[in-house]
């Protein structure tokens, strides 16, 4: 059974959804499942405020990936990207050794349900530019400053 629980944090309210012991989810919008505060929820959130603090760079939750093989490589290849660095889709597609699906990357990031775990908010376009994020690219830039601040 899934159940989420949600926070307010410096990027807004994150609702966090997990499936036994496993983080399936972290959104910027509500969702649907039950409220509950696991203890995988907990650390989730732990660790968060900890990145947003500025004390933490990299992630331990056990991750439920839902999606395709596609979609999973690009997210495996997406949490290789150090923090505070960036990486263009095109170099992402060469990465999981498709040098012509910067498009299917886009779309992949586009599914990514764990944002910030799996950090799709450090891809940018070729020529520098922020492109598209779930919670808005305002969040992006937010979530870009603190890993550059540190």
């Amino acid at each position: 059974m899934k159940t989420f629980y949600d926070y307010d944090t410096p990027v807004g309210k994150l609702y966090i959804e997990a499936e036994g012991d496993y983080l399936t989810r972290i959104s910027f919008f509500e969702l649907s499942s039950q409220r509950l505060e696991t203890p995988v929820i907990k650390e989730t959130y732990k660790q968060l405020s900890e990145y947003f603090a500025k004390k933490r760079k990299t992630f331990d939750i056990p991750l439920k990936l839902e999606g395709t093989e596609f979609q999973k490589s690009v997210w495996h290849a997406l949490m290789k990207i150090p923090y505070g660095k960036t990486a263009a889709y095109l170099e992402i597609a060469e990465t999981i050794g498709n040098p012509k699906a910067s498009r299917a990357v886009g779309m992949a990031n586009n599914k990514n349900k764990i944002p910030i775990v799996i950090p799709c908010h450090r891809v940018i376009g070729s020529n520098g530019s922020l492109t598209g994020y779930a919670g808005g690219l305002e969040i992006k830039k937010k979530l870009l400053n603190i890993e550059k601040s540190s």
